[in-house]
């Protein structure tokens, strides 16, 4: 969907598609009248039924002027949205939400003697409707299931009576109701409760089992507990490992069988369903923690309804272009079989899904399927295929500003990048990219190179010109280590470990075939590869959450690992990556580090200070006493500005000191703490030098 093939490939399955019974896979021919006619009266008698024309289906409008039509014609109900509403009533419909129509042509029994009237009551209907008859058949008790048939003029299947409404892309889009599948809705997976993660540590008693349940102190799950452990045979004491399956499977999903007085236990995963569904976001962000994304059941993770997943193609269906590879889905549109009509139809978009699935070849990208969720790829896959789409898009006159784009790029891939970056400038675009990468710095046809330091020792033009100019450059650091005036030494010696390793076995999962890997550790080790190849998957989603699951038992053992061995040597996982560091807004480097900790210490501990009874409390701009209340001790405050983005103003009182007069009037060395909290690291550590609790946290 980024790079709009799937678009193209909707709206060719759309216009020159062929429909398939999808139970059958026969291809779908029209239906005569004495073919919709024979069905109807093979129906039970004294089954009552109306026939529907439908005129609307899932537009938005009032549709006032069809309805007052209708109503001269002489049609006295019509069906709107699933409700028979008279025609003599006044119909009034919400012009911002859609609406199905379909006139009620005729009701009917089922019995002898009604043929001619039904055959004479579908051509008025099928004249109505563009060719589609819907049959209801009407319900003896409220609490029966609404049935419907489909007939149309256009596509049925004889066999099954399978019916395919006409073929439109919509039908193909799982963004839309007419083609997601209805039971996931197009996601083609369902959030559910996983037993892995809410039983995370067999080793636990019953009581304790439960992750959801084990963090509340609530007596009323621990007699729920208990009372089954009665009915079913077990104490709430026995560790889990040891139940049964059967009594697990009570425990999880329930059991009509178990004890009268415990009728009304569902089991532990049903119930946080409902909780999950009924509850707060609250109550949802607690329990999003124990969900997981399972296949849906009725498409099988495939997101179409079965009448989309149907139709052909020449030999192909839509799955057979998204389900492959982008090098073998290229293949397959090349060697498409079509009729002299759809190679009409197609010739256009064809062309274009070509020249969409070549800019990702281009670009290295031939290993991914169409249909790969882009959450799933690497930040280096998902960049070169927003830059896929661009060149697609064909645009000229365009700037684009590019930040570091070859951040997470294997050197093979980098080249690729900067091929794809040449065409988009040779398309008559410009191109603004920030990097520090050597081969781009190269490739560019123009530099211009910041500094000479960083912070307050940076912020001026260095060098403006071509590549030449900056290696020429005396002042320039970048051209220093370029031109190979200056150099990194690479260390002669390296280190030997300490003998220990972590032992990954048969590792599987998105790229990784069944892998086996050693990690010494003690040292510096690197995960290296081509962008793509399984480096993030192997360490954050199978290594780390072993780690966690050995050492906290919070996090089952992921799947796709069979075991690793040494985690014992191990005590700690900590992952630094990307993300912001702020917990909250308040968070800043000096409450990060804790280095504030040490500072607000020698604050408490100058002589103003102890003079008037200050704690270090009060030199925090997080709670009352010293910090400013006019702004809670944020330095600004926040101003609302409803449908448009939050205004931050200096506060009128502190003027952003975030303190209030008298802790600002403590000082140390002649500075006060909001002094200091301007301070550049730098010039704390040699503020502070004489304090050993800021200075390693600084020096670092």
């Amino acid at each position: 969907t980024v790079t709009e093939i799937y678009d193209y490939l909707r709206l060719l399955f759309g216009r020159a598609g062929e429909p398939h019974c999808p139970i059958c896979d026969r291809s779908i021919a029209p239906q005569t009248i004495d073919e919709m006619s024979d069905r109807i009266l093979e129906l039970p008698d004294r089954t009552r039924f109306q026939i529907l024309a439908p005129v609307v289906r899932g537009k938005k409008g009032t549709h006032r002027k069809l309805l007052s039509s209708l109503a001269s014609e002489g049609f006295v109900r019509v069906r709107v949205n699933g409700e028979v509403r008279d025609l003599s009533d006044s119909v009034e419909l919400d012009k911002n939400h859609t609406h199905t129509i379909e006139i009620v042509v005729d009701r009917l029994v089922k019995k002898e003697g009604i043929q001619e009237r039904l055959v004479d009551s579908l051509n008025t209907c099928l004249k109505r409707s563009g060719g589609i008859a819907v049959i209801d058949l009407i319900k003896d008790t409220p609490d029966e299931a609404a049935q419907e048939m489909v007939f149309s003029e256009n596509f049925a299947c004889p066999e099954h009576g399978a019916v395919m409404e006409e073929l439109s892309p919509r039908l193909f889009s799982f963004n839309s109701p007419y083609g997601a599948c209805a039971s996931c809705h197009g996601l083609g997976s369902l959030r559910r409760f996983s037993p892995d993660l809410v039983i995370p540590d067999w080793q636990a008693p019953v009581y304790a089992a439960i992750a959801p349940w084990s963090e509340k102190d609530n007596s009323y799950y621990l007699s729920l507990l208990y009372n089954v452990g009665q009915a079913c045979g077990f104490e709430i004491q026995n560790l889990w490992r040891d139940l049964t399956e059967a009594q697990r499977q009570v425990l999880l999903y329930g059991d009509e069988a178990t004890a009268p007085r415990e009728r009304d236990f569902k089991g532990v995963i049903p119930m946080l369903q409902r909780q999950y569904e009924g509850g707060s976001e609250l109550v949802k962000q607690k329990l999003e923690q124990y969900l997981v994304d399972q296949p849906c059941e009725v498409c099988h993770g495939k997101r179409l309804k079965p009448e989309a997943l149907a139709v052909r193609l020449g030999q192909y269906k839509i799955l057979d272009f998204t389900a492959v590879s982008i090098r073998s889905c290229q293949e397959r549109v090349d060697t498409l079989k079509l009729s002299d009509r759809q190679e009409q139809i197609a010739d256009l978009v064809l062309r274009e899904i070509r020249a969409r699935l070549q800019f990702l070849l281009d670009v290295g990208l031939d290993y991914l399927t169409l249909d790969r969720p882009a959450m799933t790829l690497s930040g280096g896959e998902a960049q070169r295929i927003r830059l896929a789409t661009q060149i697609g898009s064909g645009l000229t006159g365009v700037l684009y500003v590019l930040d570091e784009p070859s951040i997470g790029l294997h050197q093979r891939d980098n080249g690729r990048l900067l091929q794809t970056l040449n065409r988009l400038r040779d398309l008559g675009n410009t191109l603004i990219v920030v990097e520090h990468d050597e081969e781009t710095i190269r490739a560019a046809d123009y530099l211009v190179d910041i500094g000479p330091g960083a912070g307050i020792h940076g912020g001026r033009i260095i060098v403006q010109g071509d590549f030449q100019a900056l290696l020429d450059s005396e002042e320039s650091l970048t051209g220093a280590y370029l031109s190979g005036r200056r150099t990194i030494a690479t260390p002669a010696e390296r280190r030997e470990g300490n003998g220990r390793a972590l032992v990954i076995a048969n590792a599987s999962r998105n790229n990784l075939k069944n892998i086996d890997v050693q990690i010494p550790l003690g040292k510096m080790v690197c995960v290296t590869g081509v962008s793509g190849s399984g480096k993030s998957t192997l360490i954050n989603e199978l290594v780390y959450p072993a780690l966690q699951h050995h050492l906290t038992k919070k996090v089952p053992l992921p799947r796709g690992l069979t075991e690793v061995q040494g985690l014992n040597a191990v005590d700690k996982a900590i992952v630094i990556d990307q993300s912001p560091i702020g917990r909250t807004p308040r968070s800043n480097p000096a409450t990060y580090t804790g280095v504030f900790d040490g500072i607000r210490d020698v604050f408490t501990e100058t002589i103003e200070a102890k003079a008037r009874g200050y704690k270090p409390g009060q030199f925090s701009f997080n709670v009352k006493g010293g910090r400013c209340e006019a702004c809670s001790g944020q330095g600004v405050n926040v101003i609302e500005m409803n449908f448009l983005p939050d205004v931050y103003v200096q506060c009128e009182v502190c003027k952003g000191a975030r303190y209030n007069r008298e802790t600002l009037q403590v000082k140390y060395k002649g500075k006060s703490i909001s002094d200091v909290l301007n301070m550049t690291v730098e010039e704390g550590l040699d503020f502070f030098q004489n304090i050993p609790k800021a200075v390693t946290r600084l020096q670092t």
